[in-house]
């Protein structure tokens, strides 16, 4: 077998096996230097778009090189999985609402012990591969390594969107030490002059074109941010708890979506009747029950009754 031939079989072997695993999109990218992005991420974390996510302007070098994070790394393997639920679970007005992500178990065990079954059944059919997992954990671009790989482009809210099913999806990467033939960079920006998303957004957090200001978004008020809310956002949360979705649910992109099949990611039945009753007097025995192995867990208890008093009315 010549090696562009093996390059391209690599590829193929990788695509059928993350499809077999349940991922719905796989696309593959050269591990190199993200040296149009260098400035970019400098300049975000210069205006402190990060807030108080100081974790965020660590590891500068690790974001932009995989070979720091992997020795040897050659191929950067992005995976998108969905999580779009079947329904909201705040369908009655006026309950509170929380990000569609966090309905089910948390996806980091999920799509971690995915990727693990992905890299073994790699080695078994491929050889000995030095490679690692990552699903938001650790200091990697997912979205411009997506991009790179021909998955999608960045839409105005600066989350990757996808012509097929839109944004409701995790990311994840596989960085490895084989050779593979890269796929195609997806060159357009297919938002055209749309603009839903940043008209949309109650606090202003979309400061310009696929740019966010994070320490304005309601997801980073409500899970990030450990002190007190700011008054000047009061009234603005549009009955988010933990995280927030307007920004996707308004995206045109997102009609495409459809309800994914993962088990893991159903909401515990409790969660699916909650009124707005059951939040305001939720209790730890019953965060910890329903809660047991959700991302929700994050805030804690203290964190999500801040929100709910800072947006009950």
């Amino acid at each position: 077998m010549s090696l562009t031939t093996s390059k391209e079989k690599y590829a193929q072997i990788i695509k059928s096996q993350a499809k077999s695993l349940g991922f719905d999109f796989c696309g593959i990218a050269k591990a190199e230097f993200l040296e149009e992005d260098a400035p970019k991420l400098e300049n975000w974390l210069n205006q402190n778009y990060h807030g108080q996510m100081a974790y965020l302007a660590n590891h500068f070098d690790k974001r932009l090189d995989p070979a720091k994070l992997v020795d040897g790394a050659k191929t950067v393997v992005s995976l998108i999985y969905n999580y779009y639920p079947d329904k909201p679970i705040a369908a009655v007005e006026g309950t509170y609402k929380i990000a569609k992500y966090a309905y089910g178990k948390d996806y980091h065990f999920v799509i971690k012990d995915k990727l693990k079954v992905l890299l073994e059944n790699l080695q078994e059919q491929i050889g000995e591969i030095g490679g690692r997992a990552f699903v938001d954990s650790a200091p990697v671009m997912e979205r411009q390594w997506a991009q790179k790989s021909g998955l999608g482009w960045t839409g105005k809210n600066s989350l990757l969107l996808n012509r097929n099913m839109g944004s409701f999806f995790f990311l994840a990467e596989l960085i490895i030490d084989l050779e593979v033939s890269p796929d195609t960079p997806l060159a357009k920006d297919y938002c055209g002059t749309c603009t839903k998303c940043i008209d949309a957004c109650p606090t202003d957090a979309i400061v310009q074109p696929g740019v966010v200001d994070s320490s304005k978004c309601i997801s980073y008020f409500t899970i990030e941010l450990k002190d007190q809310i700011p008054e000047e956002v009061k009234g603005k949360f549009e009955n988010w708890i933990f995280g927030c979705d307007i920004c996707q649910d308004v995206c045109p992109w997102n009609r495409f979506s459809k309800a994914h099949q993962e088990p893991a990611f159903l909401p515990h039945p409790e969660l699916e009747g909650f009124t707005s009753r059951d939040w305001e007097e939720i209790t730890q025995e019953t965060f910890n029950k329903v809660f047991q192995k959700s991302a929700v867990k994050r805030t804690k208890l203290e964190g999500l009754k801040r929100n709910i008093s800072f947006v009950k009315k």
